[in-house]
């Protein structure tokens, strides 16, 4: 048994290494809640007390107390998203004479997120987890040319999360979990650059690090049909480091390159899920999340040879609240059937502090899906979510870097305008399989 598991943890941590490969932004902002296939068909409501698999290590390490002997679950999710921006913008003073460009095409695209899990039991109160995930990432690019390219072409962040988790059962009715995190993230931003009257030029930051978090998680039986779980994750600082390169017809810019950092914080969030059993085969799930996304004010990019500012990303995020109900139909001893309705607010305050690198906007989850058992020791999970995303309005006005220098108040001469409105919706498959050992 404890080879097989040592196996599992040995595929979940190099797997991990290409986990933050692709990603999309599904949750509020650049969150991704997208951590389990067997919680994609009830849009995740009630994941602190579900407790159905070792995916429990991410959603509330308590819930291992739950599981039989040993088990590995693996899951990839298929997340197509469309993102199309409609409107209008100017461009820098300075650029009077270049053309404004088209409306960028399609800032979405197709992301697979995969995430890997394991669980064994050390005795009969104590449980051990490692899970592998992508808790945050972003992907938004458009075209080159596009109208608002001085805001921005590519943003990327990716991160790798590794958590290692452990549980203990107080009694028949409590167990207690939390576990510790290890997280890498790297952030990969592109736009074009004011380098002079109707000069203009692309710049690329590149920067990354990684920090440590931990979470915590409890369980309550709370009665013969009902369960509750309430969960913490705790926000991660991260001391960003890396480099800002300007180029201008293929040649890099000195004055405008160089060394940067920048200090940023991911925030903590705080969930309470609940699961009832009506009967013996339907139970209904319900889930209410808060996120601090408030943390996130605002990101200044410093030189780090001189201190001067090389860039200011201003989020004046608020903090958001997610909440989610499902139900779970055991259709027959093979088959289970999901379902699940979820609204997710964003963080965003208005039109003015939406950016094109991050159009973010409240969120509806239509969820279904499917569990299949497969021979005696396997399960499949499919699940399926459509996300009607409200239009984004946007009317932001940012200052640019300028060779060297940046002013953080809007300035004619390198200040753009883009103003108008995204459309968008997410479709996302999920598929798991949960083995036990």
């Amino acid at each position: 048994m404890k080879t097989k598991f040592r196996k599992a943890a040995l595929a979940a941590a190099v797997a991990g290494t290409f986990a933050g490969a692709s990603t999309g932004v599904q949750a509020a902002a650049f969150g991704l809640i997208e951590q389990s296939g067997s919680g994609m068909g009830n849009a995740y409501a009630g994941a602190a007390a579900t407790a159905e698999d070792a995916s429990t290590v991410f959603f509330n390490p308590a819930g291992m107390s739950r599981l039989d002997g040993s088990q590995a679950a693996i899951a990839a999710h298929v997340i197509n998203v469309s993102a199309k921006f409609s409107g209008t913008g100017s461009l820098p003073a300075n650029m009077s004479a270049a053309t404004l460009g088209g409306t960028g095409g399609n800032a979405g695209g197709t992301a697979v997120v995969p995430n890997l899990y394991a669980v064994m039991p050390f005795g009969d109160r104590m449980h051990f987890g490692l899970g592998v995930n992508v808790p945050f990432g972003l992907t938004t690019e458009y075209d080159d040319d596009w109208l608002g390219r001085f805001q921005g072409i590519k943003s990327e962040l990716m991160s790798l999360n590794v958590n290692p988790s452990i549980s203990y059962k107080l009694s028949d009715a409590v167990s207690i979990g939390g576990g510790i995190n290890y997280q890498k993230t790297d952030v990969t931003l592109t736009s074009a650059v004011v380098l002079g009257l109707n000069t203009e030029g692309r710049t690329k930051l590149e920067a990354e690090d990684d920090g440590w978090g931990w979470n915590v998680g409890v369980l309550f039986q709370a009665g013969p049909a009902t369960r509750v779980g309430l969960s913490y994750r705790s926000a991660i600082e991260y001391d960003l480091e890396g480099d800002v390169t300007t180029t201008f017809g293929g040649a890099v810019v000195g004055g405008a390159s160089g060394p940067a950092k920048a200090e940023v914080t991911f925030p903590d969030t705080f969930s309470a899920s609940m699961v009832h059993a009506v009967n013996d085969r339907l139970e209904l799930l319900g889930d209410v999340s808060f996120t601090r996304w408030s943390e996130l004010d605002e990101v200044r990019v410093v030189n780090t040879t001189n201190g001067t500012l090389r860039e200011v990303f201003v989020f004046d995020f608020d903090d958001s609240w997610r909440v989610s109900v499902g139900a779970n139909y055991k259709y027959s001893d093979t088959w289970t059937l999901k379902a699940g309705v979820a609204y997710d607010q964003t963080p965003v305050k208005n039109a003015s502090t939406r950016t094109v690198r991050l159009p973010d906007q409240d969120r509806t989850w239509l969820a279904l899906g499917a569990q299949r058992k497969v021979g005696a020791n396997g399960r499949l999970d499919l699940g399926y979510a459509h996300l009607f995303i409200k239009d984004a309005d946007i009317n932001h006005t940012r200052s640019q870097q300028s060779p060297g220098n940046f002013t953080p108040t809007p300035q004619p001469a390198t200040a753009s305008t883009v103003t108008g409105t995204y459309k968008g919706s997410v479709d996302i498959i999920s598929l798991q399989y949960t083995h036990s050992f």
